[in-house]
């Protein structure tokens, strides 16, 4: 470990109680009323994998495998767009089209076209749950990035 994760991880920069559980209850109210855990997975996983966050890969991807998903997706969720229609289907395609868009707006906005395939798939109440969870997962990712805490560390 160097000096400079050994100073990112330090107690000093553990993240604050207050934060922690704000993030936790917006990622739960985001899952619960998106209600697909199994799409939920998929979505922070993606997001994680695009982020390069070993914490949160780690923790979603067993939260995943406890939720149902199946090895081949998660195999393939890193090529997902290549995958065939039987791996991913449309609605899990959108969603994960949506995560891209939203996690990597430095490429440029999200275009209506991706909006509107999400929009295709989820009621409004859904689609506004898929974007808090997109949202949730991309604030962890960053903490958890920013501070270098590694695959199955203590962020707290």
């Amino acid at each position: 470990m160097t000096a400079r994760t050994d100073v990112r991880t330090a107690r000093t920069s553990r993240l604050d109680a207050g934060v922690r559980s704000a993030l936790q209850a917006v990622s739960a109210a985001a899952k619960r009323g998106f209600g697909d855990a199994a799409l939920a997975e998929l979505v922070q996983i993606r997001a994680s994998q695009l982020n390069h966050c070993a914490f949160c890969l780690d923790m979603h991807l067993e939260i995943a495998r406890k939720a149902g998903v199946g090895q081949r997706q998660l195999d393939l969720l890193a090529a997902w767009e290549e995958a065939g229609d039987d791996v991913f289907d449309g609605r899990e395609r959108a969603a994960l089209e949506l995560t891209e868009a939203v996690t990597v707006l430095t490429d440029s906005p999200v275009s209506d076209e991706v909006y509107a395939r999400a929009a295709a798939h989820f009621d409004a109440d859904r689609l506004a749950h898929l974007l808090a969870l997109i949202t949730a997962i991309n604030s962890w990712n960053r903490l958890m990035v920013a501070r270098r805490v590694p695959a199955g560390g203590s962020p707290w």
